[in-house]
C-alpha cells in the first residue's frame, strides 16, 4: 500500500498556508493524514480558533472513509439525512461533512492519503486542498479520473 510521505505532507501544508496568506484568508489549520486516517502532519496557524485540528482532521477522515471530498459528503447529508446519520454515528462522530477535505492521489490515482483544511469558508477551503495536493506533485479525484480507480466527483 503507498501512503503518502512526510516531505509530501509538509510541502501540501507549507503550500496551503502560503497560498492562504496571498489571499488573505482567515488563520488556516491544515492536517495531512495516511490511509487509516493516521496523522502525518498537522500545521495550525497563529490565531486559529481552538477546534480546528478536530474540523481539519474530520474532514480529512469524511474524504478517506467515503472515498469522496468532504465536500460530496456535506451534498449527500442533504440528499440522504438518515443514511448520513447513521454514518456519522458508526464513526463515532468522525466524520465533518463540510468542503475542505479531499483524497491525496499519486500518478496512477492510489490513495495515498488525505488532506483537510479548515479556517475559512467551506470554498475557500476546499479550492487551498486542491491548490496544496497540486503544489506537491500529487493528484485529486479530478486530476485521476482516467485512472484504473473508480473515481466519485458527484454523489
Amino acid at each position: 500500500m503507498s501512503m503518502i510521505s512526510l516531505a509530501q505532507a509538509e510541502k501540501i501544508i507549507d503550500c496551503i498556508l502560503a497560498r492562504a496568506r496571498e489571499l488573505d484568508c482567515r488563520p488556516m489549520s491544515v492536517v495531512v493524514v495516511e490511509p487509516g486516517a493516521i496523522v502525518k502532519a498537522f500545521k495550525k496557524e497563529d490565531d486559529s480558533a481552538m477546534m480546528r485540528f478536530e474540523m481539519a482532521m474530520g474532514k480529512a477522515y469524511a474524504a478517506l472513509a467515503l472515498g469522496r471530498s468532504s465536500s460530496l459528503v456535506r451534498m449527500r447529508t442533504e440528499e440522504r439525512p438518515l443514511f448520513m446519520d447513521f454514518l456519522f454515528k458508526a464513526s463515532q462522530d468522525r466524520i465533518f461533512a463540510e468542503g475542505g477535505g479531499m483524497l491525496i492521489r499519486d500518478e496512477h490515482g492510489d490513495v495515498l492519503g488525505a488532506v483537510g483544511v479548515t479556517g475559512d469558508t467551506q470554498e475557500c477551503d476546499e479550492e487551498l486542498a486542491a491548490w496544496g495536493i497540486h503544489q506537491a506533485g500529487l493528484k485529486t479525484d479530478v486530476d485521476a479520473t482516467q485512472s484504473k480507480h473508480h473515481v466519485r466527483l458527484k454523489n
